[in-house]
C-alpha cells in the first residue's frame, strides 16, 4: 500500500468484488442453511398453541399455565437474542454459529419427553434460547455475505422460510388428529418433529467461513479478508494493507445519535409487529375457538393451515421478491398500514365475527400483509444498518425487543381475548400496528441498493491509514 487514501477506500475496494457479484452457489448455500433453521423457529414457535389445546384436558391446565406455555420460549428468546448477538460480535460468527441449532435439537426432543407442565416450560426456555440466538446469528451471516443488489432478498429468502415452518405445524397436527393418533401420543410428536430440522443444519452452520466483513472490520486484517473475497467470487483482489480494527464499545449504538435514532426504530417496530403477529399466531387456535365455539380442533387446525397456505406463505416470498424494487421503508409502511386498517375493520364492524367467511377474508388479508410487510423487513434492517462490529449486538437487541413484545402478546392474549372480546382485541392491535407505522417514517433509513458499508455509514467510525512520517536530517 503506498500509504495514500483512506482506510475507507481500502475497506471499499477489498469488498466491492462480494457487492458487485451475482447470485452465485455459496449465496444459495448460506441461504439453505441459515433457512433451515427459520424454518424450525417458526415450527417450534407456533406448534405450542395446537399442544397447549391438547394438554388442557390431560394436565387440567389453567389459564395461567396456558399463558406460561404459550409465552416461555418466547421470554427465553428475548435473552437468546441479545446473548447470541453479543457473542458473534466479541468472538466471531463462524467461533458460535451452529450452537444456537443444538439448543432447538435438544430443546425440541427433550419437550416431547416432559412428564409435567415445569419440566416442559424448562425445554421451552432452551428451546426460545436457541430460536433467539439464530435471528441475529442467520441474519448476519446471511447480509454479510450478499451482494447489495439482491442483499434484501437473500436477508428476507432466509426469514420466509419461516412460512413453511408456519404451514407444516398445522399440516403435522392435522395428520396425527386425522389418523387417530392418542392425544397423548400427539403432542409429544407435535414437539418432537422441531428437532430434524435443526439437526440437519447444525454441521453445515460449523462449516460457514468466517464473513469477509468481519474479518475486515473487526480484526482489521485486510489480507485474510482479500482471501476470502477472493475465494467466494473468484476475483483477483490484489489490495493488501492494514487498517485498525472499527470501534466495538457500546458507545457506537448508545452514544451515537444517528445509531440510536435507528436502534429505537428498528428494536420497537420489530416489537410492535410481533405484538400484533404473535399474539394473534400463536393464539390462533383460541382465535379460531372464539370464531367458531362448536368447531373441532381438526377443523380449526385445518381452517388455520388453510390461511397460512393462501395468505402467509405467498406474502414472505411476494416480499422477498420485491423489497430490492420497492424498498424495505415502503414495504413497511404498507404491511402496518393494511394491517391497522383490517384489525380495524374487525374492531369496528363486530358483527363481521358472526360471519366466519367475511371474517376469515379480512383475517387472511391481514396476515398476508404481516407477512408480505413488516415481519420480512423487521428482519431484514437490523441486518444492514449497524457496523460490523455491532451488527450482531444491534440486531441482537432488536430482535430481542421483538420477542419481548411478542412474549408479552402471547402471555395476555388469552385473557384479552376474555377480557375484550374478540373484536376488542383486534382494536388494540390495530393501534399497535399504527405505531409502528409512525415509528418506521420518522427513525428507519432506506438502505436499498446500497453496499453493507454504505448502509450501515461504517466510515462514521473510521480513521484515515497513518501516513509514515518523514525522515529528518
Amino acid at each position: 500500500m503506498d500509504g495514500q487514501g483512506t482506510s475507507a477506500d481500502l475497506r471499499d475496494r477489498v469488498l466491492q468484488p462480494l457487492e458487485d457479484a451475482g447470485l452465485q452457489r455459496f449465496h444459495f448455500r448460506t441461504w439453505l442453511t441459515a433457512g433451515m433453521g427459520f424454518f424450525t423457529d417458526a415450527y417450534d414457535l407456533f406448534i405450542i398453541g395446537i399442544v397447549t389445546t391438547l394438554l388442557v384436558p390431560l394436565w387440567h391446565l389453567s389459564t395461567l399455565d396456558l399463558m406460561l406455555l404459550n409465552s416461555t420460549a418466547l421470554f427465553a428468546a428475548v435473552l437468546g437474542a441479545l446473548v447470541f448477538g453479543r457473542l458473534m460480535d466479541r468472538l466471531g460468527r463462524k467461533a458460535i454459529y451452529g450452537i444456537e441449532a443444538v439448543l432447538l435439537t435438544a430443546g425440541a426432543l427433550l419437550s416431547a419427553f416432559s412428564t409435567n407442565i415445569w419440566m416442559l416450560l424448562i425445554f421451552r426456555f432452551i428451546v426460545g434460547l436457541g430460536v433467539g440466538g439464530d435471528y441475529p446469528m442467520s441474519g448476519v451471516i446471511m447480509s454479510e455475505y450478499s451482494n447489495r443488489k439482491r442483499r434484501g432478498f437473500l436477508v428476507n429468502a432466509v426469514f420466509a422460510m419461516q412460512g413453511f415452518g408456519l404451514l407444516v405445524g398445522p399440516v403435522v397436527a392435522a395428520l396425527l388428529l386425522a389418523n387417530g393418533v392418542p392425544d397423548t401420543i400427539a403432542w409429544r410428536l407435535m414437539l418432537g418433529f422441531g428437532a430434524i430440522p435443526a439437526s440437519v443444519v447444525i454441521y453445515l452452520r460449523r462449516q460457514i467461513a468466517e464473513t469477509p466483513h468481519f474479518t475486515l472490520g473487526a480484526r482489521g486484517d485486510v489480507a485474510g479478508a482479500a482471501q476470502l473475497v477472493e475465494r467466494l467470487t473468484d476475483a483477483k483482489v490484489p489490495e493488501r494493507g492494514q487498517v485498525a480494527k472499527l470501534l466495538d464499545s457500546w458507545k457506537v449504538l448508545f452514544a451515537n445519535r444517528r445509531y440510536l435514532v435507528t436502534l429505537i426504530g428498528t428494536a420497537f417496530s420489530w416489537m410492535f409487529l410481533d405484538m400484533a403477529f404473535y399474539g394473534n399466531s400463536v393464539s390462533s387456535g383460541l382465535v379460531m375457538k372464539a370464531l367458531q365455539p362448536s368447531g373441532t380442533l381438526l377443523s380449526n387446525t385445518l381452517t388455520s393451515m388453510v390461511i397460512f397456505l393462501v395468505a402467509a406463505v405467498p406474502g414472505y416470498w411476494v416480499s422477498a421478491l420485491t423489497i430490492d424494487r420497492l424498498g424495505r421503508r415502503f414495504i413497511q409502511v404498507l404491511g402496518f398500514g393494511v394491517m391497522a386498517l383490517a384489525y380495524a375493520v374487525l374492531w369496528l364492524a363486530p358483527g363481521i365475527t358472526t360471519l366466519p367467511i367475511d371474517f376469515l377474508l379480512v383475517y387472511a388479508v391481514s396476515y398476508f400483509f404481516i407477512e408480505f410487510g413488516p415481519n420480512s423487513t423487521t428482519f431484514v434492517f437490523p441486518s444492514e444498518v449497524f457496523p460490523v462490529t455491532v451488527r450482531g449486538w444491534g440486531f441482537g437487541i432488536s430482535a430481542s425487543a421483538g420477542k419481548f413484545g411478542a412474549a408479552v402478546a402471547a402471555f395476555l392474549f388469552p385473557v384479552l381475548l376474555v377480557q375484550l372480546h374478540l373484536a376488542g382485541t383486534m382494536g388494540l392491535l390495530s393501534g399497535i400496528s399504527l405505531l409502528g407505522l409512525v415509528l418506521t417514517l420518522v427513525a428507519l433509513p432506506e438502505p436499498r441498493g446500497k453496499t453493507l458499508r454504505e448502509a450501515s455509514q461504517e466510515h462514521l467510525l473510521e480513521a484515515p491509514i497513518p501516513q509514515p512520517v518523514p525522515m529528518t536530517r
